[in-house]
């Protein structure tokens, strides 16, 4: 088996664990304050960076030391915020139509990449770009009379994951993605805890042994995603992200009788289109640039 063959069965399984972990925290956060849900699980996500940092070469000190440290600790909190938004909007909005207005992320993070990082978009990114907020405009169109003003929330979600993206791109410029995900892991760890117990809650038996299953499913599709990141690059990964979308939709109807409408559908047959070029796109004019360097 070659490595990219063992890179995608990587990427495969830390996208379907992802999508279960999602399934359970809509679960859990009907019943309990997302914030808490939240705090636990990022105490298993903590716990896991820091026992793999203490094993890399030169341990936690090695690994904990950054160039960046504000943008690195930006990076932790605009994670751990976007955990709390992405589990409300699972419970409040559903799964699947949650996912289909994630799906616009890409598209967002292009967009944002100009002002921010100083890239140049053509024409051909530019109509993706285009194309891609006509599909999320079909996705948000009010079904009933009314503009449902919860699906708003799915929309700071995803500019809230987008700024991650592109702090995340600025920082890698200077330190490696060990040291990155340990901040990830350790900042979101504290944020938490510094306010989850105002919104602790007495679980079930039953509901506590989902929570476990939760922290196991963070710790283990975080380490495959690192494992998939080891032999590819984020062009690669990204459209099979996509696939996340695919599984919502599925485990949203199956389990949780939730309904997708046909504005819902074609809006995001269009934004995962968009979004596919555009990661391409991007791909292919960061290869002529290396290239011409």
């Amino acid at each position: 088996m070659t490595s990219k063959t063992q890179g995608y069965i990587f990427a495969l399984l830390a996208i379907t664990i992802f999508s279960l972990q999602d399934a359970i925290s809509k679960h859990l956060a009907t019943a309990y304050p997302p914030i808490f849900v939240t705090m636990i699980r990022y105490w298993a996500f903590a716990l896991f960076t820091i026992i793999l940092a203490a094993k890399m070469r030169g341990g936690i000190k090695a690994t904990a030391r950054t160039k960046r440290p504000l943008l690195q600790v930006t990076r932790g909190v605009l994670l751990a915020v976007q955990v709390v938004l992405a589990i409300t909007c699972f419970a409040m909005i559903g799964l699947a139509r949650s996912q289909a207005i994630f799906s616009a992320t890409p598209i967002l993070i292009a967009l944002l990449a100009m002002p921010i990082l100083g890239e140049r978009v053509g024409w051909r990114r530019w109509a993706a770009i285009g194309a891609g907020l006509f599909g999320v405009l079909l996705i948000l169109k009010p079904e009933g009379e009314f503009f449902d003003v919860k699906l708003l929330l799915a929309v700071i979600s995803c500019f809230n994951f987008a700024f991650y993206v592109i702090a995340t791109r600025l920082v890698s410029r200077d330190d490696s993605s060990m040291t990155s995900f340990f901040y990830t892991g350790v900042v979101g760890g504290v944020t938490m805890t510094l306010i989850g117990p105002f919104y602790w809650s007495w679980m079930s038996s039953g509901d506590w042994g989902w929570m476990a299953l939760v922290c196991v499913t963070s710790i283990s599709s975080h380490y495959f995603l690192i494992r998939a990141y080891d032999v590819l690059d984020a062009a690669a990964v990204q459209p099979l992200t996509y696939l996340s979308l695919v599984y919502a939709s599925v485990i949203g109807m199956a389990v949780y009788d939730e309904t997708l409408s046909l504005n819902t559908i074609i809006g995001s047959i269009i934004v995962v289109a968009a979004g596919i070029f555009t990661v391409w796109r991007e791909h292919m004019v960061g290869s002529r640039v290396t290239a011409a360097n």
